[in-house]
């Protein structure tokens, strides 16, 4: 009860935010759907060039791309963490943190929750619904259910591999340098992972998991069933478990060795 109390009242406060400046609000939201479009036509530019990717059509990729779309938007909402070294450790903000009762990776989620990038998440369900009717694929009434899971398990793999970057600021004065590096392959996830050779195929799947944000939990709706990746698709909330309890460890394990501002 504690927690959702808390979660309620950052939420008002976040509004009531927003709502002195709706201007920024709004072009927040146009630039996050411009950066998403972007990536939409440059899959539709690439498919103009080749009928199929790896065994993969166009409405297959983009279907995969609509998926991806989902669990980064509840990701981008609720783990908006990409100024933390600044923020909370060289300004001392953390210390602020500590002194509360709650769990401090609690706190620091809500500080910064950002709630127009769900818009990418409708988008991405939108996107999904126009290629379902292309592919012309079955739907059945417990998709839905399997579908949340999915995306849970892909948002505790986000959630995981960003909290544990976040808590190198522990151990680092300067881990900021990893993090483009890191959001630069997560993006590969949103494409079938069978068009690259067996190295980064390994490394997408098993050390940094972001096939299980996009093409592997998606693959379970389109017609591949005797495929690798769709049967791969049930280990996803597995996989986010795993991920996200040992981000949170490492970030457990660094907050016990912050002595302070300036450490």
């Amino acid at each position: 009860m504690l927690y959702g109390v808390l979660f309620w009242e950052y939420i008002k406060n976040y509004a009531k935010t927003r709502l002195t400046y709706r201007a920024d609000f709004w072009v927040e939201v146009l630039s996050d759907l411009m950066f998403q479009g972007m990536n939409l036509v440059f899959i539709l530019v690439v498919f103009q060039h080749t009928p199929s990717l790896g065994g993969w059509s166009e409405s297959e990729v983009i279907f995969v791309y609509g998926f991806f779309m989902i669990p980064y938007g509840i990701f981008s909402t609720f783990f908006g963490m990409w100024n933390f070294s600044e923020r909370y450790i060289v300004k001392g903000e953390m210390d602020r943190i500590l002194t509360r009762p709650a769990h401090n990776l609690f706190q620091v989620l809500l500080e910064n929750v950002d709630p127009p990038s769900l818009i990418g998440s409708v988008v991405g369900a939108v996107i999904m619904a126009v290629c379902w009717n292309d592919l012309g694929l079955a739907f059945h009434w417990y998709y839905v259910l399997i579908m949340l899971l999915f995306v849970l398990g892909a948002v505790l793999v986000y959630g995981g591999i960003y909290t544990a970057l976040s808590a190198i600021s522990f151990f680092s004065d300067a881990p900021t340098g990893i993090v483009p590096l890191i959001y630069n392959v997560q993006n590969y996830g949103r494409y079938p992972v069978n068009i690259y050779n067996k190295t980064i195929r390994f490394v997408l799947t098993w050390l940094l998991p972001f096939a299980f944000v996009g093409v592997i939990p998606a693959s379970y709706f389109l017609d591949k069933k005797a495929d690798d990746l769709s049967q791969l698709a049930w280990f996803t909330p597995v996989m986010g478990v795993i991920v996200f309890g040992l981000g949170l460890a490492l970030w457990n394990h660094g907050v016990k060795r912050y002595r302070g501002a300036g450490s």
